[in-house]
Formats: C-alpha cells, structure tokens, sequence
C-alpha cells in the first residue's frame, strides 16, 4: 500500500467512527418515528424491506418533474414503497453522500452526476452493476447512450445508470433571427457551421438587436464560462482532457486552449459576445431581443417556457473548428456500498428502471434521454425544441476525472473564473493560463480526501 493509500484508510477509519457516534446520537431521538418514511430516510435505515430510500439533488423544474415520477412509482408500488430526500446541490450534496455511506448509513439509491461518480466509484463507495442486475430489471447496456455508457465505466466495471445528458446549447430568439434572415422556410436556425459563417451569423444578428449578438454569463456565474471554453477546445482537433492520472496532472493543449479563450475574447472585442453580464442577465437578454443567442445547459428551456409570448428555439452549439463538440454531464442512478440482501438490490434495481421507464417526463424539462426506448420513440423524435438538439449526446465531453472536478467544483470554477476574465477583456489568455495553472497546482499533488 502506498502513503496515499495509507492516508485514505486512516481518514476513511476516522469518518466511520464518527459517523458509528453520530448515527447512534441521531438515531435515539428518532427511534419512535422510524417506522414514518422520513424518519427512516433520514436516518438510512430501511425497517420495511419493501421501502426504497432514494436521495437526489433536484430543485426547480427537475424537482417538480423528479416528483411526478416519484408519485407515480408510489401508486404502483404503495404509499410505504419509497422514502425520498432531496437535498441542496453541489458540494454539500456530495459531502453528505459520502459520509453516509462511509459511516454505513446510505440510501438505497442516490443521484450523482457522472462527473462527481467517478470519484465515489474509485473511492469505493459504489456497488458495481452487473450484466445480471441489469437483466433482473428488464435493462441492458444497449438500452442506453453509449457514450454516456462509456463514461460511467471504471476499471471494466459498471459504476452508474445514465438517466439523461445535459449538454451546453445555443439557445436562439426566434423574432430577431427571423429580422436577422437567420432562419429556414420552416422557421427554425438555418445550419451554421465554420467561423466564417458563425461570424456573418453574429455580425447579421447585432445589427438586428442594435446591440449584442449572443449572451453568455460571466459574472458570479463560473461554471458557465468554463462549459464555453471547453465546448470550444474540444471541437478542435488535438485536444487532450484538461487533466491526467486522475487529477495529478496539467494535460491540457496549451496552444489549443489559447487559441479557444482567444477567440472568446474575439467576440467580445468586436461587440458581438456581451463581455459583463449574470446568469439571469444572459438569459433576459436573449428573452427580450437585446441578444439574439443565449449560451448555456438545456435545462433553462423552462425558464424560457414560462416567458410569455417569447418564440424561441434551441439547436447544437455551432461547429467553428475541426469536429462536433460540446460540453454535457449526465444525471446518474448509483448504488451506494452497503450490505444487501439479493431481494434488496432487486428492489433498488427495480426502482431505477420504474424511473427511466418515465423518462419522456424528465425529458419535458429538456435533458435528452439516456434510455434509448425513450429517445428513439415518436413521441421524443416529435418533442421541439427537444429534439432539435438531442444529437448534441453523440459528441459531448465529461470533464476529465480528478477528486476535486465535476459539475459544480473547485476545477470548473478556478478555470471557469479566468475564462470569465478573458470574456470581460480584463486578462489576457496567456495570462489566464498562468493564473489557471498556477491555481491547481496546489491540487494536483494533494491527497484525495477520500
């Protein structure tokens, strides 16, 4: 065992004994209310077998769709089938599941990102999916996206069930691109493909707002910026994943990503590209005509839905370089590591494929279905915007693999804050990727607190 390895079983043998007294603490006060669903979801322990304890991370949109699901399961399956929590994204959302499971108190099932996954997977705080757990739900690897697929794989084995991808879009306003003589006899974006063409779309496009061709967030907004420049990096021919061995490594195409946030700031220098604007900011620009594109994940298509009387639409981010691209995570089914009967993985398993069963509900919010029945059915294909951009889920990239990246992490906001610099015209990309090197080194020689 090497020193690494020594310290994560010294730190992982400190996290049990104090989640053992945590756990005994938290349990006699609720002793009495264990039998309730919430008591038992709170405290992991499933007293009717029949129950699945599930945990996610879904707010807004998600959680009102996630729930509809959940409901429907409960009438299936009986109001004491499931106990489920959803807990605040992010960091805190991830930090509680690992320290559930190591204190050997986790759900049944959880929802993790495929980015965040693949940390617990070499952690060792995952059960792996076997082809015949699979077949004892009625699923098989080829029911679904094979790149999502690929992706949740550690050392061979299966760590995650893909439900959707999310990947990073081009949303557009249908009035101004129409003013802008952007839009086919259908009334949808024509094919925009190469820089010249990208160019001529945004020089067409600001005149017709007077303003700004296309709005991307830039301020108190960090993930955003960094989905932006990692969609453009990997559409160019060469580029390698931002980090190697696991995180312990810089091996990012240095020219490459110059030539990316050059660009960026290309089209801020020449009025295109809105330089200073929020998360809301971006998106009210587009809603209201003052930008005629709006650039982020696919999961602000309700948000756009709600805006009355916007004509909208939603398409691939365009190629400007050499191949297809774009930035995308996936929501992901995992099974925490704990004791299970065979009858209690069954019945997790089956919770898992009672959901992707209803993915044409979660796919009203605009993820595009990792479930291949779902995607490949008529009432998908004819679902729009919808399924004006599910192509983008054959050519997205994860980002690369280390304990302190993913979606919502240190990784994307250090590189995601000095995107935002070159877009605001306030850095340089040289020196961007100074500060960006600069910032992970401290990262990529400390240990994984896991």
């Amino acid at each position: 065992m090497n020193a690494q390895g020594a310290g994560a079983v010294g730190r992982r043998t400190v996290l049990r004994g104090l989640m053992a007294g945590a756990a005994a603490f938290a349990a006699a006060p609720l002793l009495s209310g264990c039998d309730a669903p919430i008591g038992a979801g709170l405290v992991g322990s499933a007293l009717d077998a029949s129950t699945v304890t599930f945990w996610n991370l879904f707010g807004g949109g998600d959680g009102a769709r996630l729930q509809t699901m959940l409901d429907t399961y409960t009438k299936q399956h009986g109001s004491n089938s499931l106990t489920a929590a959803t807990f605040a994204w992010g960091d805190p959302y991830y930090t509680k599941l690992t320290l559930a499971t190591v204190g050997g108190q986790p759900p049944d099932v959880a929802v993790s990102h495929l980015t965040r996954m693949q940390n617990l997977a070499e952690a060792d705080l995952l059960t792996p999916i076997t082809d015949e757990m699979l077949a004892g739900a009625g699923l098989a690897a080829s029911d679904f996206n094979q790149n999502a697929w690929a992706n949740q794989k550690r050392g061979g084995q299966n760590y995650a069930i893909p439900l959707d991808t999310h990947p990073f879009v081009l949303f557009y306003n249908v009035d101004v691109c129409e003013k802008a003589g952007l839009l086919d006899g259908n009334g949808k974006l024509k094919p925009i493909k190469g820089v010249d063409q990208w160019e001529a779309a945004l020089e067409a496009a600001k005149k017709a707002t007077g303003g700004y061709a296309i709005a991307s967030a830039t301020v108190g907004d960090f993930a955003t910026p960094w989905r932006f420049f990692q969609t453009l990096y990997s559409q160019m021919d060469g580029s390698t994943p931002f980090l190697g061995d696991s995180g312990r490594s810089i091996t990012v195409k240095e020219d490459l990503a110059r030539k990316a946030l050059a660009y960026i700031q290309r089209m801020s220098t020449q009025g295109w590209l809105a330089p200073i604007t929020d998360y809301a900011g971006a998106e009210t620009m587009m809603f209201t005509g003052k930008a005629a594109f709006y650039l982020e994940g696919e999961w602000e298509l309700t948000t756009a839905q709600k805006v009355k009387g916007l004509k909208f639409g939603m398409a691939p981010v365009p190629q400007l370089f050499d191949r297809k691209a774009a930035q995308a995570d996936s929501h992901t089914f995992v099974l925490p590591k704990k004791a299970r009967t065979p009858e209690q993985t069954q019945l997790a398993m089956n919770f898992i494929a009672a959901m992707l069963k209803q993915s044409m509900t979660w796919a009203q919010g605009g993820h595009i279905p990792a479930y291949l029945p779902t995607l490949n059915s008529s009432e998908y294909q004819k679902l729009e915007p919808q399924a004006s951009y599910s192509e983008v889920a054959q050519y997205t990239h994860y980002d690369a693999l280390a304990w302190y990246s993913g979606s919502g992490s240190v990784f994307e906001n250090i590189v995601g804050a000095q995107t935002a610099l070159v877009q605001q015209r306030l850095a340089s990309p040289d020196a961007a990727l100074a500060s960006i090197n600069s910032q992970l080194s401290p990262y990529l020689n400390a240990a994984n607190p896991l």
